[in-house]
């Protein structure tokens, strides 16, 4: 079994820290809220992305998948009583010029094989779908960097 290891500190009433390794993610404990931070419900909305992503470089290799890029939306509900992250919602765009039979094969290695997105499936509803980015939204986005 593989263990991980956080510490995570209080660093006044609007930030915290959370280190790992060589790298910190700052934290929004304030109660206002904090713009410069994660609050812990958009932690957990990065860590299914992050699992997400991981699996995908985890899998190309194996699948010999080619892509360009993936670009992941993640949308999570709370209910009030009990408090609580009722479901997430993701839209994963992935820019390749493989199948769709392919593209399904990669969503299904994904959500199968992912340590955090299945921990997350266990007690809350998590679903989306995978679709190809366009050439129209490759165009726009051309254009916008001209």
């Amino acid at each position: 079994m593989l263990e991980y290891y956080i510490t995570a500190t209080r660093l006044d009433a609007h930030h915290g820290l959370a280190r790992c390794k060589n790298a910190g993610i700052t934290l929004d404990t304030d109660l206002a809220g904090n713009p410069d931070a994660f609050n812990p419900a958009e932690l957990l909305l990065a860590a299914v992305a992050a699992c997400m992503l991981k699996g995908i470089e985890r899998v190309m290799p194996i699948l010999h998948f080619s892509l360009r890029g993936v670009e992941l939306h993640l949308e999570g509900l709370r209910q009030d009583n009990p408090p609580k992250m009722a479901s997430i919602r993701y839209e994963m765009i992935v820019d390749t010029d493989e199948t769709d039979r392919r593209l399904e094969l990669l969503h299904e290695n994904v959500k199968k094989f992912g340590t955090i997105y299945n921990t997350v499936a266990a007690g809350t509803e998590l679903a989306g779908t995978l679709r190809r980015k366009s050439l129209a939204i490759i165009q726009t986005q051309q254009q916008e960097t001209s």
